[in-house]
């Protein structure tokens, strides 16, 4: 009998070998990238890692995707590790593969941080970065309250009632979409989307081009927390509903299906996010992406670990005291302590994973 909550990790240097173990375990063909742009915090190397399952030319592909947003990795971790404990690569249909892809951002994943080795946002990086940036006012309007000069109840405080005058103006949600919705002007700020193509940018769509070129079908699981009811997994469909993928999402994912464009997701609606690239990468192929988005705690509480996490590295001392209890925040609002959260994540995955390869069939 397969433990689940054995199937989660404390840290991204448990979370790897874990993970290559269970692909190993499960007949899986192994590939590791090195992420040249430094180490963890006990010096260990980071690796993104892909685990490759059935025939090479199967004409419907699977791809689940943990950690793009590296402190999230706890959780896709888990999932992918609980799908391979549990016979996953066995029980897929005769003309369909899987590729699961282990710490699409290591260094995040490693630090306890949602953002790449540049302070990125990955989900806010896929934009064509040759055009103007999306401008985002609202975050320019909020930034010094994002980034006080130091954390201290009395700077929370000054932020909390800026944050609550631009929510009277502008409506919670459209406090939301301000801080969380992307922006391109701000390096030391929070859901920056960079001015490059990060490494993790760069490596995912080789691996896209290298492992999913034959496919037709491509269904893409991209594992997220911080957003909705504890426990919860929404099923968010980020394209556009004019997209040609948005109808067949639909119809695999049915009413549990939301949308930030049809106002029916608690995401606000973000540009340049992750799973973009694989249908630019492989425009013969019918790419259809979803997130998980898993409930951990309020969205002020999020939103404050995510703040508090970017002072920290941006003007504080990782090592104090305070540096170590933030630390310990902001991983308990993305991966929740106890065995209950971990089983609703493993029991909405499976569930998940079954419906986009039961679509992949009918498509």
């Amino acid at each position: 009998m397969v433990s689940v909550p054995e199937c989660f990790s404390e840290s991204y240097a448990e979370a790897r070998p874990k993970f290559c173990g269970a692909a190993a375990a499960a007949s899986g063909e192994i590939r590791s990238w090195l992420n040249p742009n430094g180490r963890g915090p006990t010096g260990e190397a980071l690796y993104l890692d892909t685990a490759r399952f059935g025939p090479r030319d199967a004409k419907n592909m699977l791809v689940l995707i943990a950690g793009t947003h590296g402190v999230e990795g706890h959780c896709g971790s888990g999932a992918e590790i609980a799908w391979l404990r549990n016979g996953g690569p066995d029980k897929l249909p005769k003309d369909t593969g899987a590729l699961l892809i282990h710490a699409l951002n290591p260094h995040g994943f490693a630090w306890t941080r949602r953002v790449t080795e540049d302070n990125v946002d990955l989900n806010r990086n896929f934009v064509d970065h040759d055009k103007a940036y999306p401008l985002n006012e609202g975050y320019a309007a909020l930034a010094d309250a994002i980034l006080p000069k130091e954390w201290t109840e009395a700077s929370r405080a000054d932020t909390e009632r800026t944050f609550a005058s631009y929510a009277q103006t502008h409506g919670a949600f459209g406090l939301q979409g301000a801080i969380t919705g992307g922006q391109y002007t701000h390096a030391d700020g929070i859901f920056f989307g960079g001015n490059k193509p990060t490494w993790s940018n760069r490596t995912v769509r080789a691996i896209a081009r290298n492992e999913l070129a034959q496919a037709k079908q491509i269904a893409i699981i991209d594992f997220h927390t911080g957003l909705g009811p504890f426990g919860h997994g929404e099923l968010i469909c980020a394209v556009p509903p004019t997209s040609k993928s948005f109808p067949r999402a639909k119809a695999w994912y049915g009413d549990e299906m939301t949308s930030p464009e049809s106002g029916t997701s608690t995401s606000a609606i973000v540009v340049g996010i992750m799973t973009d690239a694989f249908p630019q990468e492989l425009p013969d192929a019918q790419v259809t992406p979803i997130a998980i988005e898993y409930g951990t705690y309020s969205v002020p509480e999020v939103l404050n670990a995510v703040r508090a996490d970017n002072w920290l590295h941006q003007r504080g001392d990782l090592g104090s005291t305070q540096g170590r209890e933030l630390k310990a925040d902001i991983k308990e609002r993305f991966f929740p302590s106890g065995d209950k959260w971990r089983e609703m994540v493993w029991a909405r995955a499976d569930q998940t994973i079954g419906w986009a390869l039961k679509g992949m069939r009918g498509a």
